[in-house]
């Protein structure tokens, strides 16, 4: 079995935009359903896990896209593991026409946890490190990695809104692709009628659950915007960086 793993997608048409370009959340979506494709036939997938009490989750999310698929268009994700250690792994993913053209990349950090006492626990411990025979260091992934995003004490909030039963994924949390839905709603229909996302990174700091009240604060660094996102208890939940075109 090859150590990349390419599957194939579709822009279908209640996945687009008012503009019929590909949402960037299912574009996230799709990377995330490559990845447990990828995982779940190397045996160390999510169908797998569960029934040891493991699961994976998802750390950080870097994506960065020359252009959006337009609706009807089929695609390629081909994902790889790039890297592991014994709490985290990097995983990276290429988007790529069936005709071979590049529409963007991503990077992303998982960490593994115990369902039950919702800690990190040992990638390595599976299958004996398994993981490590999947390991890929020769493929390019020509994007940053990302860093820590930087908030200040003068960002404002923008928003505050309620969660509910959709919002909340199988590890019983707020999804991580819901996440980057609420975060591009902080901008209007005008706004994208002018703009298209380059770049969306996102890190996860703590989980959110049902019922919770997120607020959104928000402060512009050159040509990109920082957001950091925080629960009823002013507890952060994650921080997201967002550039565009």
């Amino acid at each position: 079995m090859d150590k990349v793993g390419c599957y194939e997608f579709m822009a279908e048409p209640f996945h687009c935009d008012f503009n019929g370009r590909l949402f960037m959340g299912h574009m996230g979506n799709h990377m995330l359903n490559a990845a447990d494709f990828h995982s779940s036939a190397r045996g160390f997938g999510m169908k797998y896990l569960m029934t040891i009490n493991r699961s994976w989750v998802l750390s950080r999310l870097a994506i960065e896209m020359k252009e959006m698929p337009q609706q009807y268009t089929k695609f390629n994700v081909e994902t790889w593991v790039e890297s592991a250690m014994r709490y985290f792994t990097s995983r990276n993913f290429a988007v790529i026409g069936i005709d071979g053209h590049t529409y963007g990349y991503g990077r992303s950090i998982w960490a593994m946890i115990d369902t039950e006492t919702r800690q990190p626990t040992d990638i390595y411990s599976i299958d004996n490190g398994a993981i490590e025979n999947w390991i890929v260091k020769d493929k390019e992934c020509p994007i940053d990695k990302g860093g820590r995003v930087k908030m200040s004490d003068e960002a404002r909030l923008v928003r505050t809104i309620d969660t509910y039963y959709n919002d909340v994924d199988i590890n019983g949390h707020i999804n991580s692709v819901k996440y980057i839905e609420h975060v591009l709603d902080l901008w209007d229909l005008d706004w994208y009628r002018e703009h298209q996302v380059k770049r969306f990174e996102i890190a996860y700091v703590a989980e959110a659950h049902a019922g919770d009240k997120l607020s959104f604060y928000m402060e512009q660094e050159g040509d990109a915007f920082n957001i950091r996102i925080c629960k009823d208890d002013d507890v952060e939940v994650c921080r997201s960086k967002v550039s565009f075109y």
